[in-house]
């Protein structure tokens, strides 16, 4: 893909916020230097009552979006009761075992313990491990947001990857549930992202991650989402966190100078979701 005249809009999303200390402090620090323009919570940790806090006075200096990042796999949510390890999940789901209504009263909660800590709904609802286009998860979700947000819903992630970046591990997260999800989102008129980049391998090198990265930039459509898992080497990592040294990697190169130089190479824009309502292809408009 060639670099077009007028810049391709990403929504550059960090993901798992309030896993840990690394993860949150990571996270705020990108914000901080402008290299993010949203991130996804993880309100089932035990972190999310006090990083709420930090993270509200980051976003007031340095304005992201901050949405729920709906989880069934975690330990987190394993605590909760309602969650399974992730390839019982995708069973379930392909064998059509979630019950929406269960679903619904998960969804539910995991939106009021967002909302009781950061004061307003979320800006967007996407999943740990693309749990939210899941059979029988996603349904429960459009009609939760549909019901409890009306006219001003948050705006959604569809885990699909265009197909010039198309891989293995892309295609079965497309494939549990990337087209039921945007089917249904657009029935109820719910916004959302058609496209996902930044699936990873999550290999613990910054030059690899930056090299991918920048591949999947330079293949992003406009009105994109890019998801990355960053974490600072500064602070404390959960102990069960298989991925550490990876968000290490991560954060290495999106808080360097390679970062910019490469969006400014490729003519790509970090902008918030709602700056994207005219993307081609992106459903209906974000109010």
């Amino acid at each position: 893909m060639g670099i077009e005249s007028s810049p391709r809009r990403v929504v550059l999303c960090a993901d798992d916020y309030a896993l840990s200390a690394s993860v949150s402090r990571g996270i705020e620090a990108l914000a901080a230097q402008g290299r993010l323009s949203a991130t996804s919570v993880m309100v089932l940790a035990p972190r999310w009552p006090q990083d709420a806090a930090r993270l509200r006075a980051c976003v007031a200096d340095h304005a992201i979006d901050v949405g729920l990042h709906l989880d069934w796999t975690s330990p987190y949510a394993r605590a909760a009761g309602h969650g399974v390890s992730l390839p019982v999940a995708m069973l379930r789901a392909v064998l059509g075992a979630y019950d929406p209504r269960t679903a619904r009263a998960v969804i539910e909660r995991q939106l009021d313990a967002f909302e009781a800590h950061w004061g307003a709904p979320p800006d967007h609802v996407d999943g740990h491990q693309h749990v939210q286009q899941f059979a029988g998860i996603a349904e429960a979700l459009v009609e939760v947001l549909s019901r409890r947000y009306g006219a001003r819903p948050p705006w959604l992630r569809i885990s699909e990857a265009p197909a010039p970046l198309r891989d293995a591990k892309s295609r079965v997260i497309a494939a549990l549930g990337a087209a039921r999800l945007r089917r249904r989102a657009r029935e109820a008129g719910l916004p959302f992202r058609p496209w996902l980049i930044g699936i990873s391998d999550f290999a613990a090198d910054a030059t690899a991650f930056g090299a991918r990265l920048a591949h999947g930039l330079a293949h992003a459509p406009d009105g994109s989402v890019c998801m990355c898992h960053p974490g600072s080497p500064e602070h404390p990592h959960d102990p069960l966190d298989g991925i550490a040294r990876a968000r290490e990697a991560e954060y290495a190169w999106l808080s360097g100078p390679a970062f910019p130089e490469t969006l400014a190479r490729l003519g790509v824009q970090l902008v918030r979701g709602r700056a994207c309502e005219d993307a081609r292809g992106a459903g209906p408009a974000l109010p």
